[in-house]
């Protein structure tokens, strides 16, 4: 795949140009991956949401365009900065969700996790060949009854026999499991009774991940249920640095600002899309666009999209400063989708009837939208988590 220079023309909806305070390496990335989003997965999410089938076929393009793990210094292509990191987020989220979660799960959840909690034998191993795509990971933390008290909840076992550990127990929702090479399994050590992390290859005896069918959102992810009998995992297959729950709090702290910026990339696509509907559509004799009440939704949601690029865009300022906590990206999450939710809602309602179909583009935004509402800690979460570090009270229970 050619990797030409492309200039990066502002987004329409970046309306305060907050875009320009990238760098020009950094912009000129962002406009290889969006030439390619729009030239060749554009055209082929509507066809794979419908049947809920992942492409996969844009796998290891993305992998050239250095989207799998790219805050990680072993694997990235070049110097780059945590906003940059959301600014790629947005633009895979305003094209698909769908892709945009495969990259958050292998890049953000699956490589950060050997990055926070690996050996350095283990991020030798692992990271080259996961950032060209030849290894697909995924992040195996949720179960069927523990989701968001999972620092507490988990049920599935770790037990030491040896230099080889025995894991029992469900995950659910993992997405890419379904056709990924290897799982990070978060377990409870019966021993100690601390989280501790695991690479699991999928095909180890014992190992099963089955399909979760008849979704309304994000029907390109490839959520598995996984069950574990006695699946057997050498010591060295341990991450060797993850010995709690806050290696596996690190790792979601990371990912949890970039899910926000995807969150405003939906938002984005489905207001780019009931901005061309409206500019299009013409009732009573001339394009709704000029209709009073039509441009007070566009510009309700545009306000929306503005407030959550200029919220993440300092929370991520602050990660690249070091000085980013849990609250900071708690907060950036629940608010962008939060306004996200609001606004995916208005853009179709911008459409009318046509806004709950895929070709008019907002509907697939609409859908996704209520997933990623949700995962990477719920909007209630999030706000305990924030409402925690401003009291000094936890209120989770």
């Amino acid at each position: 795949m050619s990797t030409t220079s492309v200039p990066t023309t502002l987004l329409e909806s970046d309306f305060y140009r907050f875009q320009e305070g990238l760098t020009e390496r950094e912009r000129e990335s962002l406009g290889q991956l969006r030439a390619y989003l729009e030239s060749e997965v554009r055209p082929i999410v509507d066809d794979h949401w419908a049947r809920a089938e992942f492409p996969r076929q844009t796998i290891a393009p993305l992998a050239e365009l250095g989207m799998y793990g790219p805050s990680i210094p072993l694997v990235r292509q070049f110097e780059n900065s945590a906003v940059y990191r959301g600014w790629a987020a947005l633009e895979l989220g305003r094209v698909d969700a769908s892709v945009a979660t495969f990259i958050g799960v292998q890049s953000g959840l699956a490589m950060n996790s050997i990055a926070v909690g690996g050996s350095d034998e283990q991020q030798r191993e692992w990271l080259p060949r996961m950032a060209t795509g030849e290894v697909i990971g995924a992040f195996g933390l949720t179960e069927p009854l523990s989701g968001s008290d999972s620092a507490r909840g988990l049920r599935t076992t770790a037990r030491r026999e040896g230099d080889t550990w025995v894991l029992d127990g469900e995950k659910r929702w993992i997405g890419n499991a379904t056709f990924a090479d290897v799982v990070v399994i978060w377990a409870k050590d019966v021993a100690d009774e601390q989280v501790k992390g695991f690479l699991v290859a999928t095909d180890t005896p014992g190992f099963a991940a089955t399909k979760i069918e008849d979704k309304i959102a994000l029907r390109g992810v490839q959520n598995a249920d996984i069950v574990m009998q006695g699946v057997r995992v050498p010591e060295s297959r341990r991450l060797q640095r993850a010995n709690s729950f806050r290696a596996t709090a690190e790792v979601l702290r990371l990912t949890r600002t970039e899910v926000a910026w995807q969150a405003i990339g939906i938002a984005v696509g489905a207001y780019d899309a009931a901005l061309a509907y409206a500019r299009e559509r013409v009732q009573f004799g001339k394009p709704i666009a000029s209709h009073q009440m039509v441009q007070d939704l566009l510009v309700k949601s545009l306000a929306n999209i503005t407030a959550s690029i200029a919220l993440c865009t300092r929370a991520s300022q602050m990660q690249d400063e070091g000085i980013g906590a849990d609250e900071h990206s708690a907060m950036a999450k629940a608010f962008a989708t939060a306004r996200m939710r609001e606004t995916v809602g208005w853009c179709r309602e911008v459409q009318g009837g046509n806004g709950i179909v895929l070709d008019k583009g907002v509907a697939r935004f609409f859908a996704d939208a209520e997933a990623i509402y949700s995962y990477e800690g719920t909007r209630e979460v999030n706000t305990l988590i924030v409402g925690r570090a401003i009291t000094g009270q936890a209120a989770f229970v």
